[in-house]
């Protein structure tokens, strides 16, 4: 099965760039995370074999499409293939911090079938802009889902 991960949580870079990974996180990431640049500016941590399951989507599209290529490259270019240490800490290769505007504060949001790393400003200004439509979300938006 799957992972599954939610929440939201507010953990800080140490001085060496590494993120400690929320506790409950940990276990459904040990095994290794693929860490890329997500939409908005965000970073998303993928555990190594969801990854592999987006990617062999991905490989089946058609590279013979601009925008496959382009979405292909900026997701895989500053991807970094990461194993959590025994404190549960990743390093975020500085390209990457940088993308995300990460500093010392982070927001570690559960994206379901991933984990999302945010500026936590960025993460607060994304929820304001987001609220509304995902109060009025309905079946025009997610067909068959509600």
């Amino acid at each position: 099965m799957a992972p599954v991960f939610l929440g939201t949580h507010f953990p800080r870079l140490d001085d060496k760039g590494r993120l400690i990974l929320p506790a409950k996180f940990r276990e459904q990431l040990a095994e290794g995370v693929v860490i890329t640049r997500g939409q908005e500016r965000c970073l998303y941590v993928w555990p190594r074999a969801e990854f592999l399951r987006f990617t062999e989507r991905l490989r089946a599209a058609p590279i013979t499409n601009r925008g496959v290529r382009d979405f292909a490259r900026m997701l895989s270019a500053g991807g970094s293939d990461e194993v959590p240490d025994r404190q549960g800490r990743i390093p975020i290769p500085s390209v990457l911090r940088e993308y995300a505007g990460l500093d010392r504060d982070c927001a570690v949001v559960g994206a379901m079938d991933r984990v999302e790393i945010w500026a936590p400003a960025a993460w607060r200004a994304y929820q304001a802009d987001k609220e509304q439509l995902f109060a009025d979300v309905s079946e025009e938006v997610l067909p068959g889902i509600f």
